[in-house]
């Protein structure tokens, strides 16, 4: 089941694997398209599942969130 949390979570997970790709676009001296767009595309998830959880998401409950849905998973 695909809940608010799993979305956030995803969010941080692409956000997270971006930084990488934006580094080596910039080495290499081309733009960051790619990495552009998956920025792009973790800030809408990440918005979509602060926006639609009652009461929002603090930073406080982020590693409480990750460690339910990782668990959910094992």
């Amino acid at each position: 089941m695909i809940t608010q949390e799993l979305i956030f979570v995803l969010g941080l997970v692409v956000g997270v694997m971006a930084i990488p790709g934006i580094f080596s676009a910039l080495v290499d001296g081309n733009p960051p398209r790619a990495a552009a767009v998956a920025v792009v595309v973790s800030g809408g998830l990440i918005i979509y599942a602060v926006y639609n959880t009652p009461g929002g998401i603090s930073i406080d409950e982020i590693p409480d969130i990750v460690t339910r849905v990782v668990a959910g998973f094992l």
